[in-house]
């Protein structure tokens, strides 16, 4: 009768999570009496690779709660070997970062001179002398350095000029050059912040003497002390940007003159890898053009520059000469 067999397949739909929970819970746990023999004791765990043979006990309510539970202690397993894996990698070996060094560290090294003469269209302002530029004696004379090759690429100059060509800067681009820390290091994390300080304080008394209209900064890290110097905190990180600065921002302000404009670049270090080269050079480009027109206007005419030595200035007895004036070094 269809009312016998109704009752008969309900016990069989409901039995299916109950070996489940055997699985998880101890047979002394459960509510329902143990089976008469080991035999179908085994015929309980076997379920779950046979659906032939159900078990006739009835349904534990615990079923739907208790379930999820096997799946847990499954996956717990492959994780009591995981420690043992990643500790037995070797770990990586980190770049010691350069420390504070003494300035007797590179006192055997002389600091680069400055290349200025009064009113120039611009001048450049790194941070300082780098090992390998105080040993020639001229300026991002390191070969991962881009600066001359930014310098030819944005178009403040006609071509790739040599390192060794720096004091040509003014006689044939109406441009100069100085740090704002002039002694040798090998990196600027070997300089303090007392030093920058100083040195902007420095950058301020050159440029209010020499005037010339714009400066470019190049490295984000010199403006950023630069910033320091001028508002007594830390920039902060919606404050900075590369080109052109606010005027409050200009430098060597002195009675009526309003200072140089300020321009701030990208560092041309080969060490300097956040920018890839083209973000850099659309960085510069703005400030070349700048410069290109400003020489225009000016109706700028290159001097006769040295054949043999490649420059307009002569050191003469820690003196600096050029044709538009003279620095004491």
């Amino acid at each position: 009768m269809p009312q016998t067999r109704s009752k008969q397949i309900e016990p069989v739909v409901e039995t299916m999570p109950s070996s489940d929970n055997e699985l998880s819970e101890p047979p002394d746990t459960l509510s329902s009496p143990p089976p008469a023999s080991f035999k179908r004791q085994l015929a309980k765990y076997s379920y779950a690779g046979s659906s032939t043979k159900e078990n006739d006990s009835p349904a534990s309510p615990r079923t739907s709660t208790k379930r999820p539970r096997t799946a847990t202690v499954i996956k717990t397993e492959p994780s009591v070997s995981a420690p043992t894996t990643s500790s037995s990698r070797p770990t990586k070996k980190q770049r010691k970062s350069s420390k504070y060094a003494n300035p007797s560290k590179y006192a055997h090294l002389s600091p680069l001179v400055d290349i200025l003469e009064h009113n120039l269209i611009c001048v450049f302002v790194g941070t300082n002398p780098g090992v390998s530029t105080a040993r020639q004696g001229h300026a991002y004379a390191h070969p991962s350095n881009h600066f001359w090759k930014l310098l030819h690429s944005s178009g403040l100059t006609d071509r790739r000029l040599a390192p060794s060509e720096d004091r040509s800067l003014p006689a044939r681009y109406c441009m100069g050059n100085t740090n704002i820390v002039s002694r040798p290091s090998k990196d600027a994390a070997e300089l303090s912040k007392d030093e920058m300080t100083e040195g902007t304080r420095e950058l301020e008394r050159k440029f209010a003497e020499f005037r010339p209209e714009a400066v470019c900064i190049v490295g984000k890290g010199i403006w950023e002390a630069v910033w320091r110097f001028k508002y007594g905190r830390n920039i902060r990180k919606e404050e900075f940007r590369y080109g052109w600065q606010d005027e409050e921002g200009n430098m060597g302000k002195q009675g009526h003159w309003e200072g140089s404009r300020v321009f701030v670049a990208t560092s041309t270090s080969g060490l300097a890898a956040s920018l890839k080269p083209a973000e850099k050079e659309a960085i510069w480009k703005p400030f070349g053009e700048w410069v290109q027109r400003r020489r225009e206007e000016r109706g700028f005419v290159p001097r006769k520059v040295d054949d043999e030595l490649g420059e307009s200035t002569v050191k003469v007895q820690g003196v600096i000469k050029t044709e538009g004036g003279a620095r004491t070094m």
